[in-house]
């Protein structure tokens, strides 16, 4: 079979020095991770700085619903991203294109039903986390503007996925920050001067999307290289569509029933009242950015893993995952001291409320440096993953970030319930796992390790 067309664009990690193709790969992609972050953070300061108190803790209750929706379909992808990755680097470009298609195809299928059962569900997802009535009726219109545009959602993900997968990271960044930029002004017109509240930051947020679907689409569809999306070939590959589910259903489970496991989390803080609810939405929001590099350099990991196990070294492919996640850790450390020392500041950007800002102060320095187990536990699944385990992961992070997460919460909050023990619940997750998953990353990689031939 002839090698696969590719482009200047692409990143082939089967050859050269394994940490510069690592960071390589992970900047442009950290930048439009930021700028993917920013959307709904443009949401949240508009509205805490000019809409209110309770349109602030509105879309901070919301985030947990819409992660629900966001980490099923980005598992999905992380096995869309994992198999394409393996054709590319195994250089079988048939099989390549069929992945393509396959996946552009499930994931118009996907985002049909996302916002169908999204629209319809808004009301029983809100009642399941004791949604308090003076932010109920606000945050329902925001989910249902969101979901109704949750198709452009996807497809951008996805889109931006394929690329991701053979190393072009660079141009999603690209239509990242023309789109968040257009967010943002479109944010400012439809809040400010239009006055529509808190439904026009979720319609502003969906028209931004929707446009960086377009744009994704519309270089996949003109594209003249191995990954072209051609719309007379859109069909559902059986084989290749049984591959990426088994690497990204568990992703996908996991992170959905993480994010639903969070939302009876969201409800323990929503007792505190609605200043508790907006300061726990801010240390969220600042925790998210923590965790940026961290996404970035997983997705890194799991792409150069996928590589090359594809090209058939997987020695490299381990090598790569254990410098990767060294470096994930020692830069988190730095960015927790750094929100650790400037929580105060960070917090008032999204509200000068005294008692949010109290709240959101509280949860971040009492957290924010067990972010570094986060890191470890998330680059070794996404290792795991690239090497097409992705069950194993799923296990370790539903025992942890879900089972024994709940349970903390239902013994501790019965001994004390007050924030400071309900938001130490997140830490407990963590740690937890990052231990399980070192162990069991160890494990599944013996048979390469020390073994300098497999390289």
């Amino acid at each position: 079979m002839r090698a696969p067309a590719r482009s200047s664009r692409t990143r082939d990690m089967t050859e050269g020095p394994i940490l510069p193709h690592l960071i390589g790969f992970a900047v442009p992609l950290l930048f439009g991770n930021i700028f993917q972050m920013l959307y709904n953070t443009v949401d949240t300061l508009v509205v805490g700085n000019f809409v209110g108190k309770e349109a602030l803790a509105a879309i901070g209750s919301t985030t947990m619903i819409v992660n629900i929706m966001i980490f099923f379909f980005n598992g999905v992808a992380i096995g869309a991203g994992v198999v394409i990755s393996q054709f590319f680097g195994a250089r079988e470009e048939k099989k390549l294109h069929s992945a393509v298609e396959t996946t552009m195809a499930v994931t118009f299928l996907i985002g049909a039903v996302f916002t169908v059962l999204g629209i319809l569900g808004v009301p029983m997802m809100l009642r399941l986390m004791s949604t308090p009535d003076d932010v109920f009726g606000e945050a329902a219109t925001y989910l249902r503007i969101y979901f109704a545009g949750s198709i452009g959602l996807c497809v951008y993900n996805m889109g931006s996925g394929i690329l991701r997968a053979v190393g072009d990271t660079k141009r999603p960044l690209y239509f990242l920050i023309f789109t968040s930029l257009l967010n943002t002004v479109l944010d400012l017109l439809f809040v400010i001067p239009l006055k529509w509240g808190i439904a026009g930051a979720g319609w502003a947020t969906i028209l931004s999307q929707f446009i960086s679907a377009f744009m994704v689409l519309a270089l996949l569809t003109r594209s003249d290289t191995i990954y072209r999306l051609t719309w007379h070939d859109l069909r559902i590959d059986g084989v290749i569509l049984r591959r990426i589910l088994a690497i990204g259903l568990p992703a996908g489970i996991q992170s959905m029933l993480t994010s639903f496991s969070n939302v009876f989390v969201q409800s323990y803080v929503n007792g505190f009242g609605s200043s508790c609810m907006a300061g726990w939405s801010c240390y969220n929001k600042l925790d998210a950015f923590v965790f940026l590099p961290i996404n970035s350099l997983n997705q890194s990991a799991t792409t150069f893993v996928s590589q090359n196990v594809g090209a058939g070294k997987v020695r490299r492919a381990y090598d790569g995952s254990i410098r990767t996640v060294v470096f994930t850790m020692l830069m988190t450390a730095i960015l927790a001291a750094g929100l650790y020392i400037f929580a105060p500041g960070a917090t008032a950007l999204f509200t000068q409320d005294p008692s949010v800002i109290e709240y959101g102060v509280l949860f971040l320095r009492m957290n924010t440096f067990f972010l570094i187990f986060s890191a470890a536990n998330n680059v070794l699944a996404g290792s795991l993953r690239g090497r097409g385990d992705s069950r194993g992961p799923m296990i370790i992070m539903l025992s942890t970030f879900v089972a024994l997460r709940q349970i903390y919460l239902f013994v501790a909050t019965r001994i004390a319930y007050t924030p400071q023990v309900v938001g130490i619940g997140y830490p407990v997750g963590w740690a937890s796992c990052a231990i399980l998953m070192f162990i069991y990353f160890m494990h599944k990689w013996s048979d390469v390790r020390g073994n300098r031939s497999a390289a």
